[in-house]
Order: C-alpha cells, then sequence, then structure tokens
C-alpha cells in the first residue's frame, strides 16, 4: 500500500511507537506474574516438603510414645520398672533424646514424687537421672500439666531442659490412666531441636531466602540469627522494630495458625512471606523472600529493555521530525522494502549455493546417477544436503534444522561448513556425527537442534557406513523398496559429550538411497490431510533415473496439495549407485523396485 501523504506517514509512525510500547508493557506486565507465580509455587512448594519432613518425625515421636502406653499402665504396679519402659523408647528411636514416666503427685503413696529419666548424653550412650527434685519440681513443668488437663497428647513449648536432658528441646507427652480409668502418670519423648534447627536452616529457595519457626506462645525456634532463638517473644521484636509495615499482620497470623502469603516492608525493601502450620504442635513455619531476589533476572532484562527503548524511542523522535519536515518520502520506505526483499534473495541464492545443484553432480562417472533438490516453505530455510567424493568414496548428509527462517538457515549453514570440514579428513561417520554434535552443541545458545543422516559410501566395493541422528529412515531401493535400518541416535545439537552408534550395509549394483524431510510426509492439504509414507513409497516404484524420481515425487506431492500452502521445507536427496562396466545399461535406466 502506498502512503503518499505526511500526515498518514507520521500516523503510521505514532501508531508503530505506542503499539511497540504497549507490547513491552505487556510483556513485561506478564512477565512479572509469571515470575511472581513461580516465586508462589516454588516457595509453596518447599514449604509443604519441608513441613512434611517434620510431621514425619513428630509421627514417629507420637507414634513411640503411644505404643508404649500399654506397658507404662502395666507397670504402674511396679513403679521400679518404669525405667525400662524409657529405655526402650529410646532404643527403638534414635530420634528421641529423652524419655520419663511422671506420676502424678500422690498417686502412690510410698513415692509421692517419682520421674524416672532416661537420656543420651553426649556420646550416645543412655543414663538414667530422676527428675523428682526440688530444683526441677516436674508436676509444675508445661508438659506435664498440660496433657492433664487436655486429657491428651500435647506437644510442649521449646525449652531448656535444666536437670535433665540440658538441651533445646520440646516435649510429646501423653497422660497415662490405671486400670480404673483414673490419671496416673504422664509418658514424655524428648526431641532435640538440632535436627530441625538443620532442617529448616537448609531451605535455600532463592539465594537470600530464609526461614523462621516460632512456637505456639510466638518464640523464635529457628532463624538466621542464633541470638535471636529462644530469647524473646516475636511480638517483642516487632514493637521494637522501625519501619515494619506488614510485620504485625505476618506475627499475628503464623501465631493464629493460619497459611498463605503476605507482604511486608522491612527498611524500606518489600519481602514476601509465605507461611504454614506445622499441625498438632502449634509451630508455625514461613519462608521470606525478599522482592528483589524474586525479580532479580527480570530486573537485569528491564535494564536492557529500558535501554532498548530509549534507544528506540530515540530514533522514531528522529523519525518524526524527519516527517514533519518532509525529508523522508514514501519512495525512501519502498526503497528499503525493495533493499530487504533484494536482502533475501540474495540470501536464498547464498543458501542454495552451498548445495550442489548442478546435475548430474558426477558427469564424468558412470557409476553414479543422483538428484537433490531444496523447496523452502519460506524465503529460506533450515533443510540442507550435501555431497562430494573422496579418495573413491561419496560423503552425502542430509539435515533438517528445527524452526523456519533465517535463525534456521544460519544453523544450516553451521551445520553444511561443519560436515564439509570434519568430513574432508575422516571418513567414519559415526565420529564425523559425533564432532559435529559436540561443535554444535557448544555453540546451541537458542536450544535449536538438527535431525541428521550421514553416510559413506565406497564407489569401489559397494560399502554403505552410515549414521542417523534423529532422521527419518531413508529409502533403499534394492529387490523391494524398504526403510533402511537405523539406531535412534538424538539430533546434532542437543547435548555434547554424545557418541553415535555406526552402522554399515552393502550396496549393490542398481542399489538406489531415497533421503527426505519430513516437508515430504508431512506435507497437508486443503483439509490438513498429511502425504504420508504410503504415497511416498508407492511413487517410488517404476523404472526413473534420479531427475525422474525426483520430478515425478514432486509432481505427486504438488498434485495431493494443491492450493494449501507449503508449510515446511522439502528436501529430497536420491542416489542411484551403478558400478563397473554394464554394457547396454544406461545410468539410471533400470530400478531392481520397478
Amino acid at each position: 500500500m502506498r502512503i503518499k501523504d505526511n500526515g498518514k506517514a507520521l500516523l503510521l509512525v505514532v501508531t508503530a511507537a505506542l503499539a511497540l510500547e504497549i507490547t513491552g508493557l505487556v510483556q513485561f506486565y506478564y512477565s512479572r506474574k509469571g515470575i511472581r507465580e513461580e516465586a508462589d509455587m516454588r516457595a509453596e512448594s518447599q514449604l509443604e516438603a519441608t513441613r512434611n519432613k517434620i510431621m514425619d518425625v513428630i509421627d514417629v515421636t507420637e507414634s513411640a510414645v503411644r505404643n508404649s502406653v500399654w506397658i507404662a499402665q502395666w507397670c504402674l504396679d511396679y513403679p521400679d520398672s518404669l525405667e525400662r519402659v524409657c529405655t526402650r523408647i529410646l532404643k527403638d528411636n534414635p530420634m528421641v533424646a529423652g524419655s520419663t514416666i511422671a506420676l502424678v503427685p500422690g498417686y502412690n503413696a510410698r513415692r509421692p514424687l517419682f520421674s524416672p529419666y532416661v537420656c543420651r548424653d553426649t556420646t550416645g550412650d543412655l543414663r538414667a537421672l530422676s527428675l523428682a527434685t526440688e530444683e526441677y519440681d516436674y508436676p509444675s513443668q508445661e508438659w506435664f500439666t498440660k496433657p492433664l488437663e487436655l486429657g491428651e497428647g500435647y506437644w510442649s513449648e521449646p525449652y531448656i531442659d535444666v536437670g535433665g536432658g540440658e538441651i533445646l528441646m520440646t516435649t510429646y507427652s501423653i497422660p497415662i490412666r490405671d486400670k480404673k480409668g483414673q490419671l496416673a502418670a504422664v509418658l514424655t519423648a524428648d526431641l532435640s531441636l538440632d535436627w530441625l534447627t538443620e532442617l529448616v536452616g537448609n531451605v535455600k529457595v532463592y539465594p537470600q531466602a530464609f526461614s523462621v519457626m516460632l512456637s505456639r506462645n510466638g518464640n523464635i525456634m529457628v532463624c538466621p540469627s542464633d541470638t535471636m532463638v529462644m530469647k524473646k517473644d516475636v511480638r517483642e521484636y516487632v514493637s521494637e522494630l522501625d519501619d515494619t509495615t506488614g510485620l504485625a499482620g505476618i506475627s499475628d497470623a503464623l501465631l493464629s495458625g493460619k497459611s498463605g502469603s503476605m507482604p511486608i516492608r522491612y527498611k524500606g525493601a518489600v519481602n514476601h512471606v509465605y507461611f504454614a502450620p506445622v499441625e498438632r504442635t502449634g509451630w508455625s513455619m514461613s519462608i521470606v523472600i525478599p522482592e528483589a531476589d524474586i525479580y532479580a533476572g527480570l530486573k537485569r532484562i528491564g535494564t536492557l529493555v529500558m535501554f532498548l527503548q530509549i534507544l528506540g524511542l530515540s530514533m522514531i523522535v528522529i523519525m518524526l521530525y524527519s516527517f514533519v519536515k518532509g525529508q523522508l518520502r514514501y519512495r525512501d520506505l519502498d526503497r528499503k522494502n525493495q533493499r530487504i526483499e533484494s536482502e533475501l534473495h540474495v540470501a536464498t541464492g547464498i543458501q542454495m549455493s552451498m548445495v550442489p545443484k548442478t546435475f548430474p553432480a558426477f558427469p564424468e562417472r558412470e557409476d553414479l546417477d543422483m538428484a537433490a533438490t531444496i523447496v523452502p516453505a519460506k524465503e529460506v530455510g533450515g533443510d540442507l544436503y550435501d555431497f562430494f567424493i573422496r579418495d573413491e568414496k561419496l560423503f552425502f548428509c542430509l539435515g533438517d534444522v528445527s524452526g523456519k527462517g533465517v535463525p534456521a538457515a544460519l544453523v544450516m549453514a553451521v551445520t553444511r561448513t561443519t560436515f564439509r570440514n570434519l568430513s574432508a579428513g575422516e571418513d567414519s561417520p559415526g565420529r564425523i556425527v559425533k564432532a559435529m554434535n559436540d561443535s554444535l552443541s557448544a555453540m546451541n545458545d537458542n536450544d535449536m537442534f538438527v535431525t541428521f543422516f550421514c553416510g559413506v559410501l565406497d564407489l569401489k566395493n559397494g560399502v554403505l557406513r552410515y549414521c542417523n541422528a534423529g532422521h527419518n529412515p531413508p529409502m533403499i531401493l534394492t529387490d523391494a523398496i524398504r526403510q533402511l535400518p537405523v539406531e535412534p541416535n538424538l539430533p546434532l545439537g542437543i547435548m555434547g559429550g554424545m557418541t553415535f552408534k555406526e552402522q554399515e550395509t552393502p550396496f549393490n549394483y542398481d542399489d538406489a538411497l531415497f533421503l527426505y524431510t519430513d516437508g515430504l510426509t508431512e506435507a497437508e492439504n486443503a483439509v490438513h490431510e498429511q502425504f504420508g509414507e504410503e504415497r511416498m513409497e508407492r511413487a517410488l516404484h517404476g523404472r526413473k533415473s534420479a531427475e525422474g524420481h525426483l520430478d515425478n515425487m514432486k509432481k505427486q506431492v504438488a498434485d495431493f496439495v494443491g492450493d494449501a500452502p507449503q508449510s515446511d521445507d522439502l528436501t529430497i536427496l536420491f542416489i542411484h549407485y551403478l558400478p563397473g562396466d554394464r554394457k547396454g545399461r544406461e545410468p539410471g535406466s533400470s530400478q531392481k523396485s520397478a
């Protein structure tokens, strides 16, 4: 469409600028949204996984205590045997740091206070103590009073067990009734919090993220600073801080046993807190992720995008100024378009010049009849083929680069050049393909790959050695038409250091090899029906020269596709082997599979 009026040109430029800015804003919005959703998913997943590990320990500890209730009930009539119950709990459960059976004061008239306690010392050996001392006063301890009050199992507030295990721990205790139903004792199991500190402290969703765990009373059980552990209620810390928007709400949510996520602002920085309760214990776990950590990658990209946008806006301003002054006319744009089209035509010519396109390819030889063609879906494409003769060996290849257009064409050019360079001094197709894969993988920043078939035909003895890298198996035309057996190797460029299995097959007089890309079998007509392998195989029947086979195949595909647009590059390579002095035969005139 020709635009001769400067006003229209100006409007077009302004519209394009606005579209670019809006596109950038939309992309930024959805990128930010996606990154935040990923952060939410990662944090919640890590939170759930850590909580499940904690609950595994909690469940094991509770089971150890509950499974010992019956024997403790039986031993109530024999107080001296109660210590054995505690010993058995520790021996059977390495996670338990200590255990006691504390009698209710006055339950046993001969022993008003009785609480045998077994714990592990620093070497891991078991030692027995008594908690029935004036200094300790076990009947006033939370682990003793709460289960009697509630009538069920109870996890205590973390504490230093002075006179007992002498460690920071929490206790699970459960009331025991005698045969008459009277409350008689409390059976406990102590857990050291060292394992919890290590487990929660090692949660790393992002480099600057950290975890905090609170007890039911708000005491800090785990956090990055050891000086804060079990020193103050979290609400006291919050009240002493300045610039703590959202901290009070987070602490209230944690202490009320809620789960979810909330943003907080601390010292001018926004952090996202993900939290969830640990069932039955009264604990709450949270993961704190600085917002700067979440969007660090996006910020780097945003800086680059901003620079490019400023550069783009500057260019647009210059263009607007030029339009206003009337110095730029449509002819300039037309020249640019023509230059682009010319460059695409040149690119097409350069790409086509990289593959052999003169046939017969070796007019001085009578032992080969070959033909090949590339029909790109766009001006330039990603299909390739190549062949040459060295030391009486025909080196040939055919490949298909993932994607289309200029990127695929560039990879195609690199692949073809790499094949030429490597096969100039190497006869093994397996080693050629391996070296090509290592080279392409090392420079594959855009995750593109190449399906590739490489073959070496010894023209003297007719031995065909080949290596397939994820490409469609070629068709071999001998006494019948069939697929050439190939190993399912990976395509080129996916992963360096891979090995590729080389195969071998005899190639006799009048045998032929038909290589193709999936643009042939996947060619679609107007109703999206594919050409398929059966139609391709039927088209290969009949006695034709290599050029005849290619012309026939292209005609069959064109008739099938009709007016439907071409969706993929189409490449074909036909090799007909005619060795020796065969009088009365013209190369390419016969075909066993006819």
